[in-house]
């Protein structure tokens, strides 16, 4: 308990981000060291006389309030020691001193794959996101994702379709659910297995900074991270480049030219990023390390033989024959937009209703 006081106590010091408290820890051997070394050698530590000053009187109180939150039921404060802190988390030059998870903090050590995307989506971009996470909680990836409107909604709604448990990462303090429309999702995701989770402090607000440093533990607890839709300046992006420099796998699915919210995805694949059109694009890199297999997936798709189609996707079915055919051709014969046109094929194809051609053609299967 010392220990864990004197992290507590460390976290809080104004002043002292999650780079600076691992190099204390690092330097001292502990939290309680460096408080000792604080008050025997202090120069030795290395930092300003600014921060040193709030070393010297660290908000004792915040560390109360803290672990009599932890007391309470499904609240768990994990550090870096304790044995649910995430292990790909640890390996990150900035990895969180302290995570505050309310649920099921043993899931943070399940295999992770991060959905992430606009916030304002299409309705097909909606559709894909959930599809996939449900798809993909099925075959044995937890879904992780910001609990944001839009495709981060959809991820955890997906995940949920398959009774899976999700982990929704936040930029609030673990007590301020944010936004304030997703209270309910947030309750559903905890009282169905999954877990919330922040490094922020309890009270802490919807700033925007957070938002950007909450996506570093969304990639960072995750092998990989699939983009549904971005524009070229999003959150999504600054995720996908965070998993990148953190040497995860970056997936991106394409969409339509005349689509801006496939720009972004688009400019990923050309910087390397996976193209995705399959949940077996996925697993094809994920399977070994997730230990989920192409077995898991043959056995899911089961469930998309008979597949119930609204009017728009049962439109586009008979827009395709059994011979290849091109987008431009069902968009002509459907009257839809290139851009459900193509949201459509996708689900379609994710459903094992249709197969995909080279040079973008399409056909119904027998």
């Amino acid at each position: 308990m010392d220990e864990l006081r004197s992290r507590l106590d460390l976290y809080h010091t104004q002043g002292v981000g999650p780079v600076l408290f691992n190099r204390l820890i690092e330097q001292a051997g502990s939290a309680r060291a460096v408080f000792e070394i604080v008050a025997s050698d202090p120069a030795s530590l290395g930092v300003s006389d600014v921060i040193l000053s709030h070393l010297k009187d660290p908000p004792y109180a915040l560390g109360e309030q803290v672990l009599e939150w932890a007391e309470q039921e499904k609240n768990t404060l994990l550090t870096a020691d304790h044995p649910d802190y995430p292990l790909l988390l640890k390996e990150i030059h900035d990895a969180p001193p302290v995570l505050f998870v309310h649920g099921n903090s043993a899931l943070l050590q399940s295999h992770q794959l991060a959905i992430v995307g606009s916030r304002n989506p299409t309705s097909g971009g909606l559709d894909t996101a959930s599809r996939f996470a449900e798809h993909l909680s099925s075959c044995g990836l937890t879904i992780t994702s910001g609990l944001a409107l839009g495709v981060d909604t959809a991820a955890h709604q997906g995940a949920l379709q398959a009774n899976c448990g999700t982990i929704g990462v936040m930029g609030t303090g673990i007590d301020r659910i944010y936004p304030a429309r997703n209270h309910k999702l947030a309750h559903e995701m905890v009282e169905k297995g999954g877990a919330l989770v922040s490094e922020l402090p309890m009270g802490a607000g919807p700033a925007k900074e957070n938002f950007p440093r909450r996506n570093r533990i969304i990639s960072g607890m995750s092998l990989g991270t699939l983009v549904v839709e971005a524009a070229k300046r999003s959150g999504s992006l600054i995720t996908a480049r965070l998993a990148s420099e953190q040497g995860r796998e970056v997936f991106a699915i394409p969409g339509s030219i005349h689509n801006p919210l496939a720009r972004g995805c688009h400019s990923l694949i050309r910087q390397g990023a996976k193209l995705v059109e399959t949940a077996e694009d996925i697993i094809e890199e994920l399977g070994q390390l997730a230990a989920v297999s192409m077995t898991n997936i043959s056995q899911q798709k089961s469930e998309f033989d008979a597949p119930t189609l609204d009017n728009d996707y049962q439109l586009v079915l008979t827009c395709l024959g059994f011979e290849p055919t091109a987008i431009d051709t069902v968009v002509t014969r459907s009257g839809l937009t290139a851009d459900a046109v193509s949201s459509m094929l996708l689900v379609l194809e994710l459903q094992g209703c249709i197969q995909t051609h080279s040079g973008g053609f399409y056909s119904r299967k027998n």
